[in-house]
């Protein structure tokens, strides 16, 4: 087969079938691929090997692959909304006046970076990352995420019946 051929199904693979289970496939398959143009072959053929038994064994997930083709499928399907209001552009003339850029929370400006604001506009969710490899601490960022964003949208104990 072509080598260049060859060197990007690697590429695709370390995002497709690797993916956030090992974010370091996605690097090291580009390096692979790009040392291949660098070096060419046949030499080339041990950085093919390198990246070939790295993706291997590193733990796999589609996760994003599959949260990427819900999001489009949504797309293609008429499901869209329109951006919240807070996260327009609100850097041209006549912004401010339809309310552009209001309310929007500059996410470095809270606590572990989390801003309690609406980015979606629905309870929608397109990447459930798995319990394999890097994956598991993923999970656990969102969750955190998560937990603080339904935190914010409760009424403070005061105000709650």
């Amino acid at each position: 087969e072509d080598v260049r051929f060859l060197a990007r199904r690697l590429v695709i693979l370390a995002s497709e079938d690797v993916g956030n289970a090992d974010p370091a496939a996605l690097p090291l398959a580009v390096a692979a691929a790009q040392a291949c143009e660098l070096v060419g072959l046949p030499e080339c053929q041990l950085n093919l090997a390198q990246a070939v038994t790295y993706l291997a064994c590193a733990p796999k997930s589609n996760a994003a692959t599959i949260g990427i083709f819900e999001a489009l499928a949504d797309v293609r399907e008429g499901r869209l909304l329109p951006v919240p209001v807070h996260l327009r552009d609100a850097n041209y003339p006549g912004a401010k006046r339809l309310g552009h850029g209001q309310g929007y929370q500059y996410a470095h400006d809270h606590p572990d970076g989390i801003a309690p604001q609406d980015y979606l506009g629905v309870e929608r969710t397109y990447y459930r990352p798995t319990d394999r490899g890097f994956e598991r601490e993923l999970a656990k960022r969102l969750e955190t995420i998560r937990a603080r964003l339904r935190a914010a949208r409760q009424p403070p104990a005061d105000q709650q019946m």
